[in-house]
């Protein structure tokens, strides 16, 4: 996008040097081919048409100030004899009144209007007054300045509603967005959010009959219920985020110590590590460090054949790091098929502008380091 708005803004130069040089040239020409004894201060009069000419390559981004210069170049070219229309302030007008300034191109009309007959009537001396209106409006008619001015005024209003129209389909664009958001978290509450409670329920139960039986309740029957809560929970912080437009709550660095604590209820002998002082981390650092480490813990418990993990936190001057290790089976120069939660965990921590790096360690097992800027927003 960036490139290709330098091509657009690089286009647009050549153009208007394009226009400078060629009206330039135009009045060169013009004044050139006047039939008139030549005197000293033709030089003058050229340097003012050369001036006018070449100022119109700033328009776009100085149309008062380009609509002075070609004004007084104008008026400068006038006094010296050459009798040459004010080409170069017309398109000046056009290029001031496209970018809304009207009562500024206005005002310099109307002086136009009065400075060129007063111009006109510099040289030669004794000129006739009428003559000296009939000059002046050669140089720059009514009717010219009316279309220059009303040409910019159309352009302006069309480029309004374009800008407009566009504005309107972003509107249509986002609007769609969140009905297609809504409608994702109606399939998700009616697809899982039955399936989970039921599965809550029955280790719930499960859990109450054994303590009623005096029976010690498994550790992978409080596993089932504590995992089937806190799915319970994500899937309606999920829901209020869909609903909210992404503004609801969401799980972040506080509660990382309650996903080692599970990890442990899960039977894996997890650790958590915490090291310098937390600064103000943004939601979205903060939850994407849960998630690598969810999805660390989960990918352990489920691949790992570990029976031990390490998460470690450190907070260090611009970065947050987190890294997980464990003592399962993979070894260096095994190939790992990278899943699903892995290509999730580089999209979100390349969203951020951070680092991920996931592979098998020397020593044995397998590490997930990331380093995410808490800069970001």
């Amino acid at each position: 996008m960036g490139e290709r708005c330098g091509r657009i803004l690089r286009g647009a130069a050549v153009r208007d040097w394009a226009i400078a040089v060629g009206v330039t040239a135009v009045l060169l020409i013009a004044g050139l081919s006047a039939t008139r004894p030549a005197t000293g201060e033709d030089l003058f009069g050229y340097a003012w048409l050369v001036t006018g000419g070449l100022a119109l390559a700033a328009r776009r981004r100085a149309p008062v100030a380009v609509l002075i210069v070609t004004g007084v170049c104008a008026v400068g070219h006038q006094a010296t004899g050459i009798e040459v229309p004010a080409v170069a302030f017309l398109f000046a007008v056009y290029a001031a009144v496209r970018a809304g300034h009207r009562v500024v191109t206005a005002v310099a009309g109307a002086a136009m209007l009065v400075s060129l007959p007063l111009a006109a009537l510099a040289l030669p001396p004794g000129l006739p007054v009428g003559e000296a209106l009939a000059r002046a409006r050669d140089a720059l008619e009514v009717a010219w300045l009316i279309a220059a001015g009303a040409a910019g005024e159309a352009l302006r209003q069309a480029e309004r509603r374009a800008e407009e129209a566009e504005r309107t389909r972003e509107e249509t664009a986002l609007r769609r967005a969140d009905e297609e958001r809504l409608h994702i978290a109606r399939e998700l509450h009616d697809s899982l959010t039955h399936q989970i409670s039921i599965i809550k329920v029955q280790a719930e139960v499960a859990v109450h009959l054994a303590s009623r039986r005096g029976e010690p309740v498994p550790e992978a029957l409080s596993a089932i219920r504590e995992a089937s809560r806190e799915a319970t929970r994500e899937l309606r912080a999920t829901l209020e985020t869909l609903r909210a437009d992404g503004t609801a709550t969401s799980p972040g660095l506080d509660q990382l110590p309650e996903l080692v604590r599970r990890a442990r209820m899960a039977g894996l002998d997890a650790t958590l590590t915490i090291d310098g002082q937390r600064p103000d981390v943004p939601v979205a650092v903060g939850r994407t460090a849960y998630r690598i480490v969810q999805e660390s813990l989960t990918n352990i418990a489920r691949h790992a054949s570990a029976a031990t993990a390490s998460v470690r936190v450190d907070y260090r001057p611009g970065i947050l790091a987190i890294r997980v290790d464990d003592d399962g089976a993979a070894a260096p120069g095994r190939a790992t098929a990278p899943g699903v939660g892995l290509l999730g965990m580089r999209e979100r921590v390349a969203a951020l502008g951070g680092l991920l790096r996931a592979e098998a360690r020397d020593e044995g097992g397998f590490t997930v380091h990331a380093e995410l800027p808490v800069g970001v927003a």
